[in-house]
């Protein structure tokens, strides 16, 4: 049993040298001004020029959170090249009075109001296309509403994207959060990528397995857009942000994964039940609906992050009541490797959230945070299994 738990030590030394690597391989955005330049019309462009950026954002039923969005992204950029299209898919909130109050006038923002949802179609998917037909800008970003932009943001994307040239550039905003599951469960997006996902790779390989984005900060070159048919080539998808990296992998274009954190941040759930139920939609899908994978997955997790701290817990307490004897010797020789493997989980947590701007405390959540994990999992897979299907937003996906 020592070796075994040696063992899980030395993977997490593996994993740790791994996450130290690949999180320097994640590219800050900016860098160049060019973006600024680019924006502000600097080559000449007129000032009645048509939009050379559109930032497109969905929303459903957002009226709690439209208008912190449209305010930091008018706010976040005083260029006139710049269009904010904001499409409300048949709320029954308000959320386009509210959008168009947070304008305050600003003639950049068109709000549009959402057709019925064809056959065929998933929601988030129909409302993105609509805006695309609409968008009139050189370079599309779609935006969630529960984002926030920081001043300078779309400047600092736009110096990477002028110099990648086309093609696409996400990442993932700084995550915040309130609730005991948020703090369990959504650093965990960040966790996944960095302890398993090559990040050099997303940009070297065409491999469309090497990529990872995130739908609330998607920028896209129109043309590129275009070229791969736009969100109608996945329409009945229910990762339409992964299924867009994806698309735009098999098209031969490029991508980048860059660290978003400094410029976008985003609460995704304000409650528990808003993580279990957004979660719950997306992991199985995530794997894409295999189930080998995804208890794959669940068992290394168990093994590697939830077993040292267990067994050193149940070490403490049972050669605390036995203090002699064989099981005693054996408990005793587990505690090190137990304790050992403990912390170097922690750390490598530590330094994914500390990437994240996240406080460093979180990475003590690490072996809860798994647990809760697995059986959202679990209750994804059942509900797809089942027929039960997914509710989110007041629709049923199956």
């Amino acid at each position: 049993m020592e070796i075994f738990f040696w063992t899980i030590a030395a993977i997490l030394v593996l994993q740790l040298l791994f996450v130290l690597w690949n999180l320097r391989q994640l590219p800050q955005l900016g860098g160049t001004g060019a973006g600024r330049l680019w924006l502000d019309g600097a080559d000449g462009a007129a000032l009645d020029s048509p939009p050379r950026l559109s930032v497109l954002i969905p929303a459903r039923n957002e009226a709690e959170r439209i208008a912190a969005c449209v305010q930091a992204v008018l706010a976040a950029e005083p260029s006139p090249l710049l269009e904010v299209l904001v499409l409300d898919d048949q709320s029954a909130d308000g959320t386009a009075d509210v959008a168009m109050l947070a304008a305050q006038g600003d003639a950049r923002l068109r709000v549009l109001r959402g057709a019925d949802l064809p056959d065929g179609w998933l929601g988030k998917s129909h409302a993105c296309q609509q805006l695309a037909q609409e968008a009139r800008g050189e370079w599309l970003l779609f935006l969630d509403a529960d984002a926030t932009l920081r001043p300078g943001a779309l400047a600092a994307a736009l110096d990477t994207a002028l110099r990648q040239g086309k093609g696409l550039i996400t990442g993932f905003p700084h995550q915040q959060t309130g609730s005991w599951l948020e703090r369990l469960i959504v650093p965990l997006m960040n966790f996944t990528i960095a302890c398993h996902l090559p990040i050099r790779l997303v940009r070297r390989s065409a491999d469309a397995k090497f990529v990872a984005a995130h739908g609330a900060f998607l920028l896209i070159h129109a043309g590129s857009y275009a070229a791969i048919g736009g969100h109608q080539s996945f329409k009945s998808k229910l990762l339409d942000d992964m299924e867009l990296a994806r698309a735009v992998k098999r098209a031969g274009l490029p991508m980048t994964l860059a660290d978003v954190s400094q410029q976008v941040s985003m609460r995704m759930y304000t409650d528990a039940a808003g993580v279990w139920n957004g979660y719950k939609k997306n992991i199985f899908a995530g794997t894409g609906r295999q189930i080998g994978l995804l208890a794959a997955l669940g068992l290394f997790y168990a093994l590697v992050y939830l077993l040292p701290p267990v067994m050193f817990i149940a070490a403490l307490l049972a050669y605390a009541a036995f203090p002699a004897g064989e099981l005693a010797n054996t408990l005793a020789a587990c505690l090190l490797p137990a304790a050992i493997g403990w912390l170097l989980a922690i750390i490598i947590k530590g330094a994914i959230d500390h990437r994240g701007r996240l406080p460093l405390w979180h990475a003590l959540l690490l072996p809860a945070g798994i647990v809760m994990l697995m059986g959202i999992a679990a209750a994804s897979w059942r509900a797809a299994a089942s027929g039960e299907g997914y509710i989110w937003k007041g629709r049923r996906y199956l």
